[in-house]
């Protein structure tokens, strides 16, 4: 398929609510089982019955998908967290559906006696039909199905390609009645190979949802990455997740460079609002803030020198020291040297160094230049970064280091 078809898709998948698309199944559901039955009754095929059964199952499903659609977002006093999993509750019944559709195409198969089977060629039309379709209709469903992040519409689109290949089935059961090797009974069993595995498939993802599986690893991951780049945090303890149907619920410890309730507050809602925008449907993001009880202390010192002593110029310090102290005894832990990488730029070099150093998690910038009410000052208040004033000319001095 071509990138301009591919387009085409997405945008009609799209455009199309998820609980339409539900009602749509439910049509293409009555279409297969009407079309099917004439020919089950005009054929006499083992094989065209089964599919019938199979038809009739899977538009009990179909609706099914529109009423777990119609009740996942709802909220009540009784369901404060709403009724998300109804969705994956609908797929798991599904699943038990394409079960008891195996069981009952396998029986036929196995013990049934074996029937007088009528071809007409009116009937490969007729399939034909019936199995372009469902194809059709399962590539734009799945699509709608992972926009949405609908696992009964995933679930739903899967069963219509098990309905095309099944139907194919029929189509050569047919075929093979002018030959001298009908396999009627042959391409029923078939069928139930096929709907076993697509079964099975549905059955462990809804299991999943419905046990709080976790988050796969690699979204854990990239969930952890944003909030461990917001300026403010020191430290992530754990994040956690799980899927709730189409949507997601986020859970995460940590610690936070904060000195105050409201800086707490707007930093929570800030890492909230990065986790949301990062990936879709994330319902609720639960955010447990942790004391800091970290034995260090971490300074960005601007330098007129690489040796030297403290700059006079924030933003035009040639280098600053980034050092960690012990906070009992104020001993040396770590100390190296940076580069001001944004001494070349005309305008603006506090603000961005204000910026950088945000992003070294350090607790406190000593300066000798006034910063109060210019942009630096703003930028190291909202990351929770201390700005303290100093006359010291020695970094030593200034940090009190032992």
């Amino acid at each position: 398929m071509d990138e301009q078809t591919t387009t085409k898709a997405g945008t009609i998948a799209t455009a199309i609510r998820p609980e339409r698309w539900g009602w749509l199944s439910l049509l293409v559901n009555v279409v297969l089982v009407g079309v099917h039955g004439i020919l089950a009754i005009a054929s006499g095929s083992l094989a065209v019955s089964a599919e019938v059964a199979h038809n009739l199952l899977d538009l009990l499903g179909a609706v099914a998908v529109v009423i777990g659609i119609r009740l996942a977002g709802r909220k009540s006093r009784r369901f404060p967290y709403g009724l998300y999993k109804v969705e994956s509750m609908v797929a798991l019944g599904l699943a038990c559906l394409v079960l008891l559709t195996a069981y009952e195409i396998g029986r036929d198969a196995l013990l049934s006696d074996t029937p007088e089977v009528h071809v007409a060629p009116w009937m490969f039309v007729l399939l034909i039909l019936t199995t372009a379709l469902p194809l059709l209709f399962s590539h734009f469903e799945y699509r709608a199905g992972q926009t949405a992040r609908s696992p009964a519409l995933i679930a739903d689109a899967l069963e219509y390609r098990v309905h095309a290949f099944t139907t194919g089935l029929v189509f050569v059961s047919l075929t093979s009645q002018w030959s001298d090797w009908p396999l009627d009974r042959i391409a029923a069993l078939l069928i139930v190979l096929v709907v076993l595995k697509t079964a099975w498939s549905l059955l462990a993802d809804a299991m999943r949802v419905l046990l709080d599986a976790s988050l796969d690893a690699d979204t854990l991951q990239k969930i952890r990455q944003t909030i461990e780049s917001d300026p403010m945090v020191i430290e992530v303890n754990w994040v956690t997740g799980r899927n709730a149907g189409r949507y997601r619920f986020v859970e995460c410890g940590l610690v936070l460079r904060a000195n105050s309730r409201r800086k707490v507050e707007n930093a929570v809602q800030r890492i909230e609002t990065a986790v949301r925008d990062m990936t879709t449907y994330i319902e609720r993001v639960l955010v447990h803030v942790e004391p800091s009880q970290s034995p260090h202390i971490r300074y960005a010192i601007p330098l007129a020198t690489a040796n030297g002593p403290i700059s006079e110029h924030f933003g035009e310090a040639p280098y600053f020291a980034i050092v960690t102290l012990r906070r009992d005894n104020r001993s040396l832990v770590e100390r190296h040297l940076v580069v001001n990488t944004f001494l070349g730029i005309e305008r603006g070099k506090g603000i961005r160094v204000a910026e950088w150093l945000a992003t070294q998690k350090v607790d406190v910038v000593l300066s000798r230049e006034q910063l109060q009410g210019k942009g630096p000052s703003y930028v190291l208040r909202d990351a929770g970064i201390e700005l303290r004033l100093t006359e010291a000319h020695e970094p030593e001095a200034a940090i009190g280091m032992s």
